[in-house]
């Protein structure tokens, strides 16, 4: 028996396509060029961050590209060196989110019912406490750091991937294939190897995306407080509050900060919704 596939579903199918084309295009322009960025700054800035000899609030120029801030420091170099920080900071806070959301989700759907109720209540306690808050409080007790804002941040950020992974996981164990493949005589970590974390990764990838570009705005948003990376490491959120007393004298040191940010949050995002295409089959191309 055919199955007539409707008019509108064929047709939004090239605008589907085209869509997640752009999406991705876009945002790997936007993070691959704040990731080629970083990875220069690795060995390379114009300026030593700790240099304050280029005069102070100076103007862009052939020397100073972005100019200077207010301690006569070299804005590009700085920008540069934030650019590192953010993606550092990003991909080690939602490497912690995964990892420790993950385990705590498997452990969730796997375990007995009053354990996983206790753990979905601690999960819906974390949940509906800030982000921002809850990282506050975990810089404020280990101290101002790189290492403290990543865990703060990933820590934050593990409850939501712990949620999603306990429901998806608990759906999946409910499914025939699995029930027959314990029959078969499978044991519990073989199933959750061969058969639960292929089926739960789908749906994780899109709000792991997401979470980066969120780690990135909570250390900007550290570094503004005074909780994020000491000097002289720089930091964009940093950059801001430091420009704000001369942003109309300076106004590029508040500037180009702001717009890198936002750039890496887009670019974040649409990446994002394009792996969200690719990984969800309800939203992919029809043949």
């Amino acid at each position: 028996m055919s199955v007539t596939l409707p008019v509108e579903t064929v047709a939004e199918a090239p605008r589907r396509r085209s869509r997640r084309s752009l999406n991705l295009a876009l945002g790997g322009v936007l993070f691959g060029t704040i990731l080629v960025v970083a990875i220069v700054s690795l060995f390379w800035t114009p300026f030593a961050l700790e240099d304050t000899g280029g005069g102070r609030l100076q103007p862009p120029s052939g020397e100073h590209w972005a100019g200077t801030d207010r301690l006569g420091r070299d804005l590009f170099s700085q920008l540069m060196v934030g650019a590192r920080l953010a993606i550092i900071v990003g991909a080690g806070s939602v490497l912690i989110a995964a990892v420790v959301g993950i385990v705590l989700g498997l452990v969730a759907a796997t375990a007995s019912r009053w354990l996983d109720d206790a753990l979905s209540s601690l999960l819906d306690i974390a949940i509906a406490f800030p982000t921002l808050l809850l990282a506050m409080l975990i810089v404020a007790w280990r101290g101002a750091s790189v290492e403290s804002a990543i865990l703060a941040i990933g820590l934050a950020g593990s409850a939501i991937i712990a949620r999603l992974t306990r429901v998806t996981a608990s759906r999946v164990l409910a499914m025939e294939f699995v029930t027959a493949s314990r029959t078969s005589g499978t044991g519990g970590f073989g199933v959750v190897w061969q058969h639960v974390l292929p089926n739960v990764w789908p749906t994780l990838v899109v709000p792991l995306a997401l979470q980066f570009g969120g780690a990135v705005v909570a250390e900007a948003s550290l570094s503004y407080l005074g909780l994020g990376s000491p000097p002289p490491n720089a930091s964009w959120g940093r950059m801001l509050q430091e420009a704000q007393g001369t942003v109309l004298v300076a106004p590029t040191a508040a500037i180009l900060p702001g717009i890198l940010l936002i750039a890496t949050i887009i670019g974040m995002n649409l990446l994002a919704d394009g792996l969200r295409d690719i990984a969800d089959p309800a939203t992919r191309s029809i043949a």
